[in-house]
């Protein structure tokens, strides 16, 4: 607990992400991932397989966005920044490790920018909501939305509900399913390949393999059938509870389009 907040303390984070508690979650995500280092290493070398497959065949290699990086333990940074004139980190946070990870690539830039759209609302700032992709996607060549989608709706949800509204919502459901149809929406409108990984529903499981709870994380929104699927332990017995683990449906898609 003390470390955690000895790295929240020292995150690169604006004043409005520690608000909102995107520096928070990017800490407890960091100490999670070393936490479950073995019990998360088959997703994460799918989730680079996929990114490493999505960068196969492409006319060109200019402009790679990576939207979502983080902690970039599930994006192949080296392979990427080899590959491409440009590459562009994208998140709300860019914690130390993902610094770390792309040292030493002259050609990496980080974007801090608010992926759920929903920041303004938050704030206080807004009434609209306004769920816009930075501009250097208009132009690139491969954006990667990196394990991103299921949480874009989280902390806007837990806000929603905490306060009972923001602008004109009032219904967590309706409002977490607009946030992951509108990023969806936004990277259909662009010319680039789309490598979309996410997970897609979450399953508390009992030690005799029971399923005790079942959570469809995109609120009823279908990226459509995955070429690619695995299942991603993401608390095994002992992290969230001695008697159960969560265990989270994951998809891939190396180049993803809209009713594909």
């Amino acid at each position: 607990m003390l470390l955690d907040l000895l790295h929240w303390l020292v995150q690169p984070a604006s004043l409005p992400a520690r608000r909102l508690g995107y520096a928070g979650d990017s800490v407890r995500l960091a100490s999670r991932s070393r936490r479950c280092r073995a019990a998360w290493a088959p997703h994460l070398a799918a989730a680079k397989d996929a990114v490493r497959a999505a960068m196969e065949d492409l006319p060109r290699r200019d402009t790679a966005v990576v939207l979502g990086s983080g902690l970039l333990d599930d994006v192949p940074i080296d392979d990427l920044a080899a590959a491409f004139r440009r590459v562009v980190l994208v998140d709300a946070v860019h914690p130390w490790r993902g610094r770390w990870r792309a040292r030493g690539h002259a050609n990496v830039a980080r974007l801090v920018h608010d992926l759920s759209g929903a920041q303004g609302l938050m704030l206080g700032r807004s009434e609209g909501f306004d769920p816009v992709l930075p501009p250097v996607c208009a132009a690139a060549d491969l954006v990667v939305s990196a394990n991103l989608l299921s949480q874009l709706p989280i902390l806007p949800v837990a806000r929603l509900e905490a306060a009972g509204r923001l602008g004109p919502w009032t219904d967590p459901e309706a409002f977490g399913r607009r946030i992951v149809a509108a990023h969806l929406d936004a990277l259909a409108g662009l010319s680039a390949r789309i490598c979309l990984v996410t997970d897609r529903d979450e399953t508390e499981e009992d030690r005799d393999g029971r399923v005790l709870e079942r959570i469809d994380l995109l609120y009823g929104v279908d990226p459509g059938l995955a070429p690619q699927s695995w299942d991603w332990v993401l608390a095994p017995f002992g992290e969230a509870s001695g008697e159960c683990r969560l265990v989270h449906r994951v998809g891939a898609w190396p180049d993803w389009r809209p009713g594909a």
